[in-house]
């Protein structure tokens, strides 16, 4: 035998509860842990929890918990109680709000419970045992290895524990095996149908409020779905266009930024921009990005002018940095992500003047549908 638990224990509203962490959370339903049993001291119709009755509503019980190898001899106890229990996880005896817990130290599997209440009337006649006031009602809750088995009332002496014997039997069933499939199939149809409206109320805000075509919902997050946000029907077309004509763009498009910010007069770089166009690997120094942008910012033959970002923050933005990643975009193995890269650098590149950017995008687009 093993004794977890020996001494006083503080009890509100004359109860005390066991728990198996590994269960569903506890909720406190009186009405579901005792719902189909004979006996009503000890509720064990919810599995993973044990809600225990004491007669005396407020203060301390003695209480004594116990772990046996086999099943003990009846010593005693005016009001006796058995019910079954299954231990998966850490199993706690609870105080009512979980001011106090103790490690019951069970290994999973099935155990058979017996709880003993003595002075039960004594302790429900005081309902409130103040401090230094001496001990009324006491309990004894024993567990041992059994296999699962109906509850009983092994023996019945107070009236407190009459009353609640008589509460169990006038509940109704617990519902059945189909009934709680039927429950649990319209919780999960419910939890779903909230998970959708929610993920709709999402791409609503994603989208200000008018969703997209099919397609462009479709798109995986990246540079591609968030130009849709921009123009939509572009996206849209280039997607129905099929792959090639997105890689085509993708190029024509690091032509247009490399062209606004006067790069592609220069030697080195109107070399990367052939590649790019003959689908063949970049030349150095594009094969390596650190390289090449040292390259970038040291050459004299590179222009320097400014822009304003399209979102108006800053007006001295570095135009040839804006419209240098198209080429490394352009050349992205996902036409989808060469694409959408490529417009975003050509879009900073023309900085404020987004109605001219989108009206050369749009023709090429027309040019290669053609």
């Amino acid at each position: 035998m093993r004794t977890v638990v020996h001494g006083d224990v503080h009890v509100h509203y004359g109860q005390i509860y066991v728990h198996d962490e590994a269960g569903e959370p506890f909720d406190g339903d009186l009405t579901a842990c005792f719902a189909g049993q004979r006996n009503g001291l000890c509720g064990a119709a919810v599995p993973g929890t044990l809600f225990l009755i004491t007669g005396l509503h407020t203060g301390e019980v003695g209480f004594t918990a116990e772990v046996h190898s086999a099943e003990p001899p009846d010593d005693g106890g005016e009001d006796v109680v058995e019910a079954s229990f299954h231990a998966e996880g850490r199993t706690l005896l609870v105080t009512w709000g979980g001011e106090d817990w103790w490690d019951l130290e069970l290994p999973p599997g099935d155990y058979r419970v017996r709880y003993r209440g003595t002075a039960m009337d004594a302790g429900r006649d005081r309902d409130t045992r103040r401090d230094g006031e001496p001990r009324l009602d006491s309990y004894v809750l024993q567990f041992w290895p059994a296999p699962p088995a109906a509850d009983v009332v092994v023996r019945e002496t107070s009236a407190i524990a009459a009353y609640w014997h008589g509460f169990a039997r006038d509940l109704p069933p617990p519902p059945t095996d189909e009934e709680l499939a039927a429950r649990w199939e319209a919780r999960q149809r419910a939890e779903e149908e909230a998970r959708a409206k929610a993920r709709h109320e999402q791409l609503l805000r994603e989208w200000g409020g008018v969703l997209p075509a099919a397609p462009i919902l479709a798109l995986p997050p990246g540079s591609l779905r968030e130009f849709a946000k921009v123009d939509r029907e572009l996206v849209g077309a280039a997607i129905a266009a099929g792959p090639d004509v997105r890689r085509a763009l993708a190029r024509r498009v690091a032509h247009l930024a490399f062209e606004r910010a006067g790069l592609d007069g220069v030697g080195w770089i109107a070399d990367g921009l052939r590649a790019l166009d003959e689908g063949i690997a970049l030349p150095p120094p594009f094969d390596d990005w650190a390289a090449a942008w040292d390259r970038l910012l040291s050459d004299p033959e590179v222009p320097n002018t400014l822009v304003r970002t399209p979102d108006g923050r800053h007006d001295n933005a570095l135009r040839q940095a804006m419209a240098f990643p198209a080429i490394f975009a352009a050349a992205h193995e996902d036409a989808g992500e060469a694409l959408g890269s490529a417009l975003s650098a050509a879009e900073y590149t023309y900085g404020d003047d987004q109605a001219g950017f989108l009206a050369a995008v749009r023709a090429a687009l027309a040019e290669l549908t053609r």
